[in-house]
């Protein structure tokens, strides 16, 4: 049994990485072409795009890796059926629990592996990735230096660029400014340079005019001007402040969290709590969801039509588990004292695959007995 446990444990192990490879590619490649369009459109490099990409690759692998741990743990068992290895087991005297011990020690190893992501390398990635974003959103240059396009960097800002130089001067330059609801300011002018100063980036209008509508009048006054300055960085002051996702923070943060954290982060405290105790039920079902797989696939004998009923019941069992997470979530999310809920979903998983065991060591029980109470005939 120990080198059975050996052998069934590499193939478990060998399945899984291949597996993992495979839909971390697909959901990878799936999310990069968005971001491509995304960071590409607006004016970013490809260097920008990779590093985008590679940090938000963690997330990616800890969805992925429990469902290829339940693919991998179905494939397995499916083909150790259909070699009669199951059967020579179980003919021998071992049980399904005994047999599932691999399976076990499989799910642990998943689960550790969650349990890194899901601690320390997702809300790493993470806070790196908010950081970055929030630069690039700072980045006006990118977001002016487009030509022949009506561009709208912020809200109630309307930018037109009709030609930019080779040194990077624009020309023919329009800007409205819509952000005062009692008055619309629109700028016109031949040529304009991005200043960046100590106190921010500057776009330096030349030859120009200056067009002021006032909605409560409906007056017009025009200025014209041989060189202006138009505060750019005031269009990201809201951004320069923006809250915290709460998948960024530590873990010991989300479980104890000040009034300072709450405050500065998007969510309260029932959200700080489900989000802490939701990595940790990560963990727990990664070991789950191997082992309902192996458990519904043990519950059918040995036929040489495969075990395709059982491989359904495995896909439905893991749906109702995935819905009773959704559907705890809500409820946890709502009050600080439900923050058990988060751990609703394993525990029905664990619940479902041990009732799977059961049954399956009571059919070969049954069926064990039978054939020895079978009495022999006399030839």
């Amino acid at each position: 049994m120990a080198r059975f446990d050996r052998y069934m444990l590499s193939q478990l192990l060998l399945l899984f990485g291949f597996f993992s490879l495979i839909l971390v590619s697909v959901y990878w490649i799936n999310r990069a072409i968005s971001l491509f369009d995304q960071l590409i459109g607006d004016g970013q490099t490809a260097l920008v795009f990779l590093e985008f990409t590679l940090l938000a690759l963690p997330y990616v692998i800890m969805i992925v890796l429990p469902v290829s741990a339940f693919v991998a743990a179905v494939y397995v068992t499916n083909r150790l059926s259909s070699d009669s290895e199951m059967v020579v087991l179980q003919t021998a005297g071992a049980s399904t629990l005994r047999i599932a011990r691999p399976v076990f020690f499989f799910g642990v190893i998943v689960a550790l592996l969650v349990g890194v992501l899901a601690h320390i390398l997702v809300p790493a990635a993470r806070s790196e990735l908010a950081g970055r974003s929030a630069e690039i959103s700072r980045d006006i240059t990118a977001r002016f230096l487009k030509e022949g396009q009506i561009l709208h960097p912020a809200s109630g800002i309307t930018v037109y660029i009709r030609n930019i130089s080779d040194r990077g001067e624009m020309e023919e330059l329009f800007l409205e400014d819509e952000r005062d609801p009692e008055a619309t300011v629109t700028y016109t002018a031949e040529r304009a340079l991005l200043v960046r100063v100590d106190t921010g980036p500057r776009l330096v209008m030349s030859n120009g005019l200056a067009q002021t509508l006032r909605t409560d009048t409906g007056r017009l006054s025009t200025i014209e001007f041989a060189d202006f300055a138009f505060d750019i960085g005031a269009l990201m002051k809201t951004e320069l402040g923006r809250s915290r996702d709460l998948r960024e923070l530590p873990t010991p943060v989300l479980l104890n969290p000040t009034q300072a954290d709450i405050d500065s982060a998007r969510g309260e405290l029932p959200d700080f709590l489900y989000e802490a105790h939701d990595r940790f039920a990560r963990s727990a079902l990664a070991v789950v969801v191997p082992m309902m797989g192996f458990a519904a696939l043990m519950i059918g004998g040995f036929s040489r039509f495969g075990v395709w009923r059982q491989v359904i019941v495995a896909v439905v069992l893991i749906i109702l588990v995935q819905l009773a997470a959704n559907a705890s979530e809500d409820v946890a999310r709502s009050d600080a004292g439900l923050w058990w809920m988060a751990y609703l979903a394993p525990s029905i998983g664990g619940c479902i695959t041990l009732l799977l065991i059961w049954q399956s060591s009571r059919r070969k029980f049954r069926g064990r007995s039978k054939a020895m109470a079978t009495p022999e005939v006399p030839a």
